[in-house]
C-alpha cells in the first residue's frame, strides 16, 4: 500500500473512532472491561444483505459492501446482528480479509445462526465491519443493511414455524430409491411424533426440478398425517418422484431442486417449512434425474 493510501485509511479509522466517541459512551462487558459501541460507517460505505439460491441449503447469506469513499478499505471480521437471529452471523472463512478499492464492491459470505422466536415486528439487521489500516490498527463501524428481496423475514417466519413443529414431530427425508427411466423413484418421508404436542403434515410441494407421479392438490402431494399428543409411532410416507424437467443445465446448475416445501398446520395455523434431502441424497437424486432423462446417451 502507498504512503497516501495508508494515510487515507488512518484518517478514516481515526475519524471513525472520533465519531464513536461522539455517538456512544463505553459500556461495561460481563468481564468488567469497557468496550465502545461501533462507530457509524463513513459516508459512502454502504452495505446490504442478500441470499442467493446457492446460499439457501447451507443457511448462508452475503454481505454486499459498496465502497464509494475516496479510500481503499480493508475489511476484516464481519458480523450481522438482528433480533431475529439467535446470535451474530459471521464470516464463513473467519480469518479472511477483503480489499475494496474506491468505487468497488465485494460480497462477503456469512453463516446464519438459528433464529430467535419470537422477534420484534420492526426488527432490522445491522452490519458491523472491522476496518484495518496499513499498520494493522482495527476499528469497528456499523451500518443498517437493506435486505435484498426481503429474504430474512420469510426465513424467520418459516424457521420459527419449524421450531414449533419440532415440538410435535420430527419430519425428515430418510431414504431414496431411484426408479428406472420412465418409472417413478421413491423418496421416503418419515414423520416421528414427539407425543408432546399436535401438528398436521398436509402435503409436500413439487420443486423446480422434481414433481410427483400421482395426483396432487394445488401442486402438493397429499400426506395428511396427524401427529397427535401422546403418539410417538413413526409414520413413513413414500413420495413417487419424477423429473419435472429434463434440460441438462437445470440439473448441472441446480440449487433448490431437492429442497421441498412441506405444508403443515401447527398451533392452529397453516404454513410451510422447508426440508432439504441432505447432500448425500441430493447427489443420488441428481444422478437419478440424469439417468432418467438420458443425459449423455
Amino acid at each position: 500500500m502507498t504512503r497516501a493510501g495508508r494515510a487515507g485509511i488512518a484518517a478514516l479509522v481515526a475519524g471513525a473512532f472520533l465519531l464513536a466517541g461522539c455517538t456512544a459512551a463505553p459500556d461495561a462487558d460481563p468481564s468488567g472491561r469497557e468496550s465502545a459501541h461501533p462507530a457509524l460507517a463513513p459516508d459512502g460505505l454502504e452495505v446490504s444483505l442478500l441470499q442467493l439460491r446457492a446460499d439457501v441449503a447451507p443457511r448462508q447469506a452475503q454481505v454486499h459492501v459498496v465502497n464509494d469513499t475516496p479510500d481503499t478499505l480493508v475489511v476484516g471480521a464481519v458480523r450481522v446482528e438482528d433480533p431475529r437471529l439467535d446470535g451474530p452471523a459471521a464470516r464463513v472463512v473467519a480469518d479472511r480479509t477483503s480489499r475494496v478499492a474506491p468505487g468497488g464492491v465485494v460480497d462477503i459470505r456469512v453463516q446464519l445462526p438459528g433464529v430467535s422466536c419470537p422477534a420484534p415486528a420492526d426488527a432490522a439487521p445491522i452490519v458491523v465491519l472491522e476496518l484495518l489500516d496499513g499498520d494493522g490498527a482495527v476499528t469497528e463501524v456499523e451500518a443498517p443493511a437493506a435486505v435484498a428481496l426481503g429474504f430474512l423475514a420469510p426465513l424467520h417466519e418459516r424457521e420459527c414455524r419449524a421450531q414449533a413443529l419440532a415440538e410435535a414431530a420430527d419430519v425428515s427425508f430418510t431414504d431414496f430409491e431411484p426408479g428406472a427411466p420412465g418409472e417413478p423413484a421413491r423418496l421416503e418421508l418419515t414423520i416421528t411424533p414427539t407425543g408432546a404436542a399436535a401438528a398436521t403434515i398436509v402435503g409436500v410441494q413439487s420443486t423446480n426440478l422434481i414433481g410427483f407421479d400421482a395426483e396432487t392438490v394445488d401442486g402438493a402431494f397429499p400426506v395428511d398425517v396427524d401427529a397427535a399428543v401422546g403418539d410417538t409411532t413413526p409414520i413413513v410416507v413414500d413420495l413417487p418422484l419424477v423429473p419435472f424437467r429434463c434440460d441438462p443445465h437445470a440439473v448441472q446448475e441446480d440449487k433448490r431442486g431437492t429442497i421441498f416445501d412441506v405444508r403443515i398446520v401447527v398451533g392452529g395455523e397453516a404454513g410451510e417449512i422447508e426440508r432439504f434431502v441432505g447432500e448425500d441424497m441430493r447427489g443420488r437424486i441428481l444422478s437419478w434425474v440424469a439417468a432418467w432423462c438420458g443425459f449423455g446417451r
